[in-house]
């Protein structure tokens, strides 16, 4: 009884073992080949998933990302003879995980065997100079090139990119000299127009400052000018307040003898007294009045007055 009871256990155990080995998941980016008594049977996609035990197999797994592959250095010969090595990155994807599994028997191998025969092809008909400065139309060709070539292996090549040319250790050498000259001369011009800038620079300084000395000049002059004409104006303006006064004073001396009562000879004697005074003067033109001979006779009258009144009595 024990027996037939450790029996039906494993029994079960095994069925439930064969059962959940019949119970596949596939997860997401993944796809798997399933074939039936050794046929293909299908592709199952991503979820739950059951299979007839003993009859069905998954026969591959396949990853639907996109995938990178670095090949080694690829030597090459350019159009004028140039051997050289060029090590490239492919990126592709499975598209189709049937022609994947059932396409061709290594399929990263046969890629990058291809990679290897279609760089040659476009080198070879490329020169040196031409190589090294048209890297992006070599990647362009080779992806179209492999993309054509992979589509009945179920895989798209996506891009193509040169990591590294490596041309020959003397080539290498004269480029290097190249270059390094062709940066000699870059510093050399960048050199020369700086020192030109700086020519400029301190010209354009110096006419600044002549420019500026140039305007505090004439503004100094401007103002020595008008200082020169407002000296004049107060001096005109003070000789004018001069003669102003003198001609008040005056006019206050002769009204002050009306109000005196001084009668005609002594108005005429400072009449007299003014005619010396502008005598003296600087004025060039004298006015004598027509009665001079009576002005005369006047002047000897008054000498006699006062002739008589230094007299003794």
């Amino acid at each position: 009884m024990e027996i037939l009871v450790v029996g039906f256990i494993l029994i079960l155990v095994l069925v439930i073992l064969i059962a959940a080995s019949c119970i596949k998941i596939v997860p997401q980016a993944k796809a798997f080949v399933v074939e039936r008594l050794g046929a293909f049977q299908g592709t199952w996609s991503t979820g739950i998933h059951f299979k007839i035990p003993f009859i069905d197999r998954v026969a591959k797994r396949v990853n639907l990302k996109e995938q990178v592959v670095d090949f080694p250095p690829q030597p090459v010969i350019t159009k004028d003879n140039v051997t050289m090595r060029i090590d490239t990155v492919v990126f592709f994807q499975i598209t189709d995980p049937k022609l994947f599994a059932y396409g061709v028997e290594n399929p990263i191998m046969a890629i990058e065997n291809l990679t290897a025969t279609t760089l040659r092809n476009i080198i070879g008909d490329m020169e040196l100079d031409e190589t090294l400065t048209s890297r992006e139309i070599i990647n362009t060709k080779m992806r179209a090139a492999l993309d054509i070539a992979t589509d009945p292996w179920g895989i798209k090549v996506n891009r193509v990119e040169l990591k590294n040319i490596m041309p020959p250790a003397a080539i290498q050498e004269a480029m290097e000299k190249q270059m390094k000259a062709e940066r000699e001369r870059r510093e050399s011009i960048l050199i020369a127009e700086g020192e030109k800038k700086s020519t400029v620079l301190v010209a354009e300084g110096k006419k600044e400052s002549a420019i500026l000395d140039a305007e505090a000049e004439k503004q100094a002059a401007i103002l020595r000018a008008e200082a020169q004409k407002e000296k004049m104006i107060k001096e005109a303006e003070g000789e004018a307040l001069a003669i102003l006064k003198v001609q008040q004073a005056n006019a206050d001396g002769i009204r002050f003898l009306k109000e005196a009562g001084a009668d005609e000879s002594v108005l005429t004697l400072k009449s007299l007294e003014a005619l010396a005074r502008m005598a003296e003067g600087k004025a060039t033109k004298i006015i004598v009045p027509s009665d001079l001979q009576g002005l005369a006779g006047l002047a000897t009258s008054l000498k006699e007055i006062m002739t008589d009144r230094h007299l003794p009595q």
